[in-house]
């Protein structure tokens, strides 16, 4: 009876010597860390295989749910390879992670800014913006101007940058030379520069 109380301690014994000696001649494998993902996406990036660092960034958002940089990486070269939609995406993520993250915030902005000028570009080329479309264009591109303090929100227009320190003089409800002169032409777009 006794060696029947022994076998079973002796052999808990001996598993617990296994685990806690690494077989030898084989190091330990570190835990995974999100900057030792980063590392291995960035030498990825420079080895020119982003679909590669692309993946490993996926993997480090799995494997670290509530960390918001592989979200954020991505999201950058999403953007960075002109990937707009992909970039909101990733960004948003980002954002569910840290709501108060500036990086996200501003590429979910000028993402979406891309790509809606993009399709209003293309509206445009067709002639097809008019209407409803073309009214609550006008809008944004007002709300835009204001909120940037600009003139025009083309790059290299007639009324060219505005200060950032003086902000857009605003003269009564009087519509605008430049309005009234798109107006009357046949670019949907005119109202906006």
């Amino acid at each position: 009876m006794k060696c029947q109380r022994v076998m079973p301690l002796a052999c808990l014994a001996l598993l617990a010597a296994c685990a806690s000696n690494p077989p030898a001649g084989k190091d330990p494998k570190p835990a995974p860390t999100v900057a030792a993902a980063m590392a291995d996406a960035d030498t990825a990036i420079l080895a020119g295989q982003n679909d590669k660092a692309y993946a490993v960034l996926k993997t480090a958002a799995t494997a670290f749910p509530t960390d918001k940089t592989p979200w954020l990486r991505m999201a950058q070269m999403r953007f960075d390879s002109t990937d707009y939609g992909a970039a909101i995406v990733d960004a948003l993520e980002a954002l569910e992670r840290d709501p108060d993250d500036t990086l996200a915030n501003s590429i979910v902005a000028v993402s979406g800014l891309r790509v809606t000028s993009k399709a209003l570009a293309d509206l445009s080329q067709k002639n097809n913006l008019t209407g409803n479309v073309r009214t609550e264009a006008q809008e944004l591109a007002k709300l835009l101007r204001s909120s940037l303090g600009e003139e025009s929100l083309l790059a290299g227009s007639r009324g060219g940058q505005r200060s950032r320190e003086a902000p857009p003089k605003r003269v009564g409800s009087a519509t605008p030379p430049a309005a009234r002169a798109a107006a009357a032409s046949n670019d949907p777009f005119g109202a906006l520069k």
